[in-house]
């Protein structure tokens, strides 16, 4: 299976290892989020039964839409799906929003960047080049019997780094072809 992958930020091409079945993608410019550096209670006394304590937690967390630095093109009748890496909690503290990206077939033009919204639980600068996130590619709901058996039967993925895409642009991150 053969994904066209353009380079929008320059070292941002991701490359398939040998370990594992996810392709990692990195960051493509370097990140900071800043958080307190510890939530507080606040105790409050209203109306309540008893004469019973409010106790109430404000907590803000700081969060960005981090770019991955590549836009692809997606066989038809497939799908690929962006988690964070295992590591990327434990060494940056920060939370893939959306548990899981998915990204269609229809997100494929020069201007449709990968993507990764995130949350941090602690202050956290992130280099540019980071290891931060990985993707695989599966069938979509959509796909038919024939394109799922050649996903079953596949040799696994190939890259290839293109100069352009020339396809219509889905209008951006997140916002999706809906009416």
């Amino acid at each position: 299976m053969t994904i066209k992958v353009l380079e929008k930020t320059k070292g941002c091409l991701p490359s398939i290892i040998e370990k594992g079945d996810w392709i990692d993608l990195v960051l493509a410019e370097d990140v900071k989020l800043k958080c307190p550096q510890a939530c507080k209670l606040h105790r409050r006394k209203d109306k309540m039964k008893d004469n019973q304590e409010d106790r109430t937690r404000d907590v803000i967390f700081d969060s960005c839409i981090v770019n991955l630095g590549i836009a692809a093109q997606i066989p038809e009748g497939y799908e690929v799906n962006i988690v964070p890496r295992s590591s990327s909690f434990k060494k940056y503290g920060i939370l893939q929003t959306n548990a899981m990206g998915i990204i269609d077939r229809s997100f494929a033009s020069d201007k449709d960047e990968w993507k990764l919204p995130v949350v941090a639980t602690r202050t956290v600068t992130i280099p540019k080049g980071t290891r931060i996130a990985q993707f695989r590619v599966v069938p979509s709901q959509k796909a038919t019997i024939w394109q799922k058996l050649r996903w079953l039967f596949s040799n696994g993925v190939k890259l290839i780094k293109v100069e352009y895409l020339n396809n219509p642009e889905r209008k951006g991150f997140g916002e999706g072809t809906g009416k």
